[in-house]
């Protein structure tokens, strides 16, 4: 009995240390809902099968409801790692102690903006033409599609909840120029790169806006690890997106998605500023 007791045990625990080495060897990546879920997979998935190869790794994209999950998801290792805002990584560096750790930016991100937009047949053609009308934000938590829209709209003399007739939030970048075409909103604001691509492809709400003004440049996205991520694999990972050359056929179509002309190493301070935004919109403490 104590035999078989004994050989019982030893099963037992060989069976959780396979589960734990499978499990180990998952790579969850998740990302702030900027775009719809679909839009989201889509662009990831070249992504993933590519860093499965230059991991070794089964690489699982999850995508969340909203910000908050993401952070949450970091600060709770539930997530191994995410494209994450600007705010939102500042967010996670807050929940985390400065746990989670930025490796790299699309080039793009160092000089980011943000574009205004109203109706094409709007008059408005200066941001103070905008007193008095109804706008539309992206997600509350949104670098690009609230934070520093704000910003840039307090340091222009723009109050929005004061100057504005209505303040909505749409919840994603692509929802807000469906906003602001369907008349749900006066004007809006939303990311660079995704009114870009929405003008690229053609996207009939976007033929029916304009840009009014863009943003001065500030730091957006990056991916982000987890607090206490192997340094090896830190490295593999980091490694793997610097690699990523447009000239190369077989990256070509990640790097389209993402829209990236290269990837290029980030760190942590490249984001104070944002913080320092944050607080001064009274977002953090």
């Amino acid at each position: 009995m104590k035999t078989i007791l004994r050989l019982t045990l030893a099963l037992s625990l060989s069976f959780a240390a396979l589960g734990a080495s499978a499990q180990s060897n998952v790579l969850r990546v998740s990302a702030i809902p900027d775009e719809a879920p679909t839009e989201l997979q889509r662009k990831f998935t070249p992504l993933g099968d590519y860093l499965k190869k230059e991991t070794g790794m089964d690489v699982q994209f999850t995508p969340v409801t909203d910000y908050a999950a993401v952070v949450e998801g970091l600060a709770t290792n539930k997530i191994d790692m995410a494209w994450l805002g600007g705010f939102t990584f500042v967010q996670a560096r807050i929940r985390t102690g400065g746990g989670v750790v930025p490796i790299v930016q699309r080039a793009e991100d160092e000089v980011f903006t943000s574009k205004f937009i109203v109706p094409i047949d709007s008059t408005a053609k200066t941001l103070a033409d905008l007193k008095g009308k109804t706008f539309a934000f992206g997600a509350p938590s949104s670098t690009s599609g609230s934070l520093m829209p704000r910003y840039f709209l307090l340091q222009a003399g723009i109050n929005p909840e004061k100057d504005f007739k209505t303040v909505a939030f749409s919840g994603a970048h692509d929802a807000t120029v469906a906003f602001v075409a369907a008349s749900r909103a006066e004007a809006g604001v939303l990311n660079a790169s995704v009114w870009d691509k929405l003008v690229e492809s053609k996207n009939p709400n976007a033929a029916k806006v304009r840009v009014l003004s863009t943003t001065p440049t500030y730091y957006d996205y990056n991916w982000t690890v987890r607090p206490g991520m192997d340094p090896a694999l830190q490295k593999k990972l980091t490694d793997a997106f610097l690699k990523l050359d447009p000239a190369n056929p077989a990256h070509k179509e990640i790097m389209g998605l993402q829209r990236a002309s290269k990837f290029i190493a980030t760190k942590s301070s490249n984001y104070d500023g944002i913080e320092a935004a944050a607080k001064s919109a009274g977002l953090v403490k």
